[in-house]
């Protein structure tokens, strides 16, 4: 595992202000627009929402812009399979990524090899920065609002979850600390299966 992911307790507006007055820096923001693709043959009514999303593949849509290089687009394919501990944390996750050279391209070959379209999901998002410590800020457009905080390898203070819970809860940010290893993919899936 390489990152926790939390909901927040308050606004995008005001987890903004709160990582400034904690000397965060803005370091860049971007969109993201995912199609999630799954095998024709699947049932979702029948799977278990994990399983369903260990087969899909996202159509990744990328714009980020950066305070000091401008803007950059991007397109890629990407398949995430995760493993899960009994409790529901994720206890390993793997992810490849394939450029795409032509969005429209990549979807017709997506559906050609047998897969159809089950959702979307887009989210803004914002990194801050405070030294190594990078935090990033999710708007879900129509869903949470959360933080990411990922390990840094060769870092002292950042490389086990542990540390990160510990870093996080320290800086005493308007989190539910229920579950800190909140999986979007899964909330939207489910909104969509009810």
């Amino acid at each position: 595992m390489n990152e926790i992911t939390v909901k927040l307790k308050c606004s995008i507006a005001e987890i903004k202000e709160i990582l400034k007055n904690k000397k965060f820096d803005i370091e860049s923001s971007y969109i993201l627009d995912d199609t999630y693709y799954i095998p024709q043959d699947i049932d979702i009514n029948k799977l278990d929402i994990r399983d369903i999303l260990n087969k899909a593949i996202l159509l990744r849509d990328i714009e980020e812009h950066f305070s000091d290089k401008g803007m950059r687009k991007s397109t890629k394919l990407t398949f995430k399979k995760k493993q899960f501990t009994s409790n529901g944390d994720i206890a390993n996750q793997e992810k490849v990524d394939c450029g795409v050279t032509n969005k429209e391209d990549a979807r017709r070959f997506i559906e050609v090899i047998g897969y159809k379209s089950l959702m979307n999901i887009k989210e803004n998002g914002t990194i801050f920065r405070n030294g190594e410590m990078e935090i990033q800020v999710k708007d879900i457009v129509d869903g949470d609002n959360l933080i990411e905080v990922e390990l840094i390898e060769n870092s002292k203070n950042y490389d086990t979850i542990d540390k990160l819970k510990k870093v996080i809860n320290e800086l005493e940010i308007p989190i539910d600390t229920s579950d800190y290893f909140i999986k979007k993919a899964e909330i939207e899936l489910a909104k969509l299966l009810k």
